[in-house]
C-alpha cells in the first residue's frame, strides 16, 4: 500500500491513540485486531472509543473515507475478548451532525459482543483515574 491511498495511515492514528494495532486490513470492510490494555472479562468502552475517535478525526480531516469497521478485541494473542462494527453511514451522519455523539456510540455499542456470549455487559472504565483526556471522549 503506498503512502498516498488514504487508507495507509490508519494503523499509525490508531496506534497514535493509544490502540494497540495487533493486526490491520484497510480494505472495505476495515478489519482491525488490537490487543486491549485491560484483559478483563469484557471490552473496555474506553478503548472502544479510542479507536472510534482516531478514525472519526482521519474522516474530518478528509485522510479517512469511512467504511464499514470490524474490529476484535484480544487479551494477547490467540484469546479473543470480543468484537464491535461500525457502519459507515453512522460516521457519516456524526460528521454531517445527523447523529449525535449519543447515538453513534450507541449504535456501535449495540454490535458489542463478547467471546462469552454475553452481549449486555460492557466494562464502563471507571478504573480510570478521573481525568478525562481527548482520547477518552465517547465518539
Amino acid at each position: 500500500m503506498s503512502d498516498d491511498e488514504p487508507t495507509s495511515g490508519v494503523e499509525p492514528t490508531l496506534r497514535s491513540y493509544g490502540v494497540s494495532v495487533e493486526s490491520i486490513d484497510a480494505g472495505d470492510p476495515l478489519e482491525v485486531t488490537y490487543m486491549t490494555a485491560f484483559p478483563g472479562r469484557e471490552v473496555h468502552r474506553r478503548e472502544i472509543g479510542r479507536a472510534l475517535n482516531a478514525l472519526i478525526d482521519r474522516a474530518e480531516s478528509d485522510a479517512w473515507e469511512p467504511v464499514r469497521v470490524e474490529a476484535t478485541v484480544i487479551r494477547a494473542p490467540g484469546d479473543p475478548l470480543g468484537t464491535w462494527a461500525a457502519e459507515p453511514a453512522w460516521f457519516e451522519g456524526l460528521l454531517a451532525d445527523e447523529l449525535t455523539e449519543t447515538e453513534f456510540s450507541t449504535r456501535v455499542l449495540e454490535t458489542l459482543t463478547h467471546v462469552d456470549g454475553d452481549e449486555s455487559s460492557v466494562d464502563d472504565g471507571d478504573e480510570s483515574d478521573g481525568e478525562e483526556t481527548p482520547e477518552d471522549r465517547a465518539p
